[in-house]
Formats: structure tokens, sequence, C-alpha cells
């Protein structure tokens, strides 16, 4: 037996359960993985809540590092001792171990520790698609980025810092502002304080920017549009603030404008792409071009802790569970 974060109906954080589940042996094409690390991200809470339903009683997270313990028949990609990391499969990573497919598993080079691959497997590969392929960024361009400090987002900072581009962030506080900054977010824009749209036009002469990554959606819809180009990008990326509802129309009245919804699942597959996205992010990080670690630890058994923690804003870069 072990333990696993369950949950049986979704609402709030005390809806998740610590209890004690069967891991069994791997099967063809399996292998089973004991976590050292497991990464808290946003979309656990629309899981948990219900925004993306899932078929409940279940599990939850995506996200984890660890070490392979066996594995099934007709398994090569991976051999017991191997240390991985994962980011896509079955929800479940919320536990001390699991089987898993073997394809989905990633593993880590010897000179990323656990601490840093735990913050780099759904943050550094979501940042990887969203600069790379999302909006391939050639250098030289001046973007918007909401939640500049938060996991994904201070990857973000430093990645287009190495690329040579102008990010401008969206954070909530100074203190948020500070830690965007020292991560190589050239412009910030605290929005306790700060109007977004007169602020990105004072910065970019007026001009606006070519594209704007918004994971916020909902509550900051109207700003990210405002401070488009003409034929200007909305990445709309994450939803935490409420679903996006928009009239095509009125990206034709803002300028012709273009907005995409993109999924990791679209731009990670087939394994072979993964393994290079994943390879050019452990580049950069092998290279000291990018830093990081977790900035928040829970015990596994606190995860409904950590996930309040998230809701409000109380947390800044990453956030790890510990089995």
């Amino acid at each position: 037996m072990t333990k696993a974060i369950r949950f049986y109906e979704t609402g709030g954080p005390e809806v998740l359960k610590f209890e004690d589940v069967e891991v069994g042996e791997p099967g063809p094409g399996q292998a089973r993985v004991r976590h050292n690390l497991i990464a808290l991200n946003f979309i656990d809470i629309y899981f948990r809540t219900g925004r993306y339903p899932l078929a409940l009683p279940n599990g939850l997270g995506s996200d984890a590092v660890g070490v392979v313990e066996a594995v099934g028949p007709g398994v090569d990609y991976v051999k017991p001792g191997d240390r991985v990391g994962y980011l896509i499969g079955p929800q479940g990573a919320y536990s001390q171990a699991r089987v898993m497919p073997a394809e989905v598993l990633i593993p880590l080079p010897d000179g990323i520790s656990d601490r840093t691959a735990a913050t780099l497997m759904m943050k550094g590969m979501t940042a990887q698609y969203l600069l790379r392929q999302v909006y391939p960024l050639k250098g030289g361009e001046t973007i918007l980025y909401h939640a500049a400090a938060g996991g994904v987002g201070l990857i973000v900072c430093q990645w287009a810092r190495a690329l040579g581009v102008n990010m401008i962030g969206v954070v909530s506080t100074d203190e948020k502002a500070a830690i965007a900054k020292a991560n190589g977010c050239a412009h910030t824009i605290v929005t306790a304080r700060e109007d977004i749209v007169e602020r990105v036009k004072e910065i970019t002469g007026g001009k606006g920017v070519p594209v704007v990554y918004d994971s916020v959606g909902k509550d900051t819809l109207m700003a990210s549009l405002d401070c488009l180009q003409p034929r200007g990008s909305l990445v709309s990326n994450g939803t935490s603030s409420g679903s996006v509802v928009i009239d095509s129309q009125l990206l034709a009245v803002k300028g012709s404008l273009w907005m995409t919804r993109p999924a990791m699942m679209h731009y990670i597959q087939p394994r072979a792409h993964m393994l290079d996205m994943a390879r050019e992010l452990f580049d950069h990080v092998l290279a000291g071009r990018i830093t990081s670690e977790p900035q928040q630890t829970f015990a596994l058994a606190d995860a409904a802790e950590a996930h309040r923690a998230l809701e409000s804003r109380k947390t800044v870069g990453a956030t790890v569970l510990v089995p």
C-alpha cells in the first residue's frame, strides 16, 4: 500500500482526501515510478473544481519527478533506477508511487536536481511551447505576459531575456514585480496601482505589443486586447479568473486580431518531439540561462493547504509537494 490524494466530488480544497491506495506491477508499456517531488499547477485546481471534468472518484496531478522502480513488458524507453519526470498522462501524480505509461516519461540529465526538475516539467515545457511554438519569438520583440511572477512566469522571464525579448510582466504586488525583474523581466506593471493598457502604451510609445500571453482570462481579456497592435495575437493560456467568451467581431473591430487557446497535448506529441522540447529547456538550464527552484514546499498530506495558498495568490514561483 502507498499514500495518495483522492477526491470523490468536485469542490473546494476540502474535497481532497489523503488515503491508502494499492499500486500494482506495471503491465505492457508501463512503468512504476516512486515520486520524489510532485509539482502543483493551477490546472490541478480546474480538475478539482470540475472546470475540467473527470470521472470520479479519481486522483489528481499530472506533473512529478522520481525514480523508475519497475517496467512492464515491451518497455525500452526507461529502465529501473532511471531518474525521470513527466507532465502528461492520467491524473494521479499526487501520490507516493504510481504506475504510468512509460512513453510519457522524460529522462532527467545528471546536472539537473530533482528540485529543479520538479519546476520544469509542466512549467518549463509550457514556457517552451508558448515562446517557441505557439508564437515563435525570434528576439527583439516586446511582449506582454500576465502572472509574470508565477511558476511559469519566472521561467518565461528568463527565457525571454535569453532570446533578447523585451518582456513586460503583469503582477499583483510590488514584491512580485521585484522578483520578476530579478529574473529578467524588462518592465513590470503592478495591477494594484497601475493601469495595464496605459502602461503598455507608455512603454511602447503608443504602438502596443504584437503578442499578449494571458493566463488570467475573464478579468484581463479586454485589457489584453487593447494592448495589441493591429493583427496582433492573444495567446489565452489560462483562465484563473474565469473562462473567456468573445465575439469574433470584436477581434475585427480591435485591429483584425488573432486569438488562440493552446493546449499542451497538441504541442508536445509525438514522444520524439516532447524529448526535443525537453532537451532545449534542459540546455538552457545546464548553461545557466534559466535557474528554477521551488519557492514553497508542502507535504503531500497537506495538498489542500497548498491549493488554498495557490488560489489566494499567496505563492510566488513554483510550489511542490513532498510525498
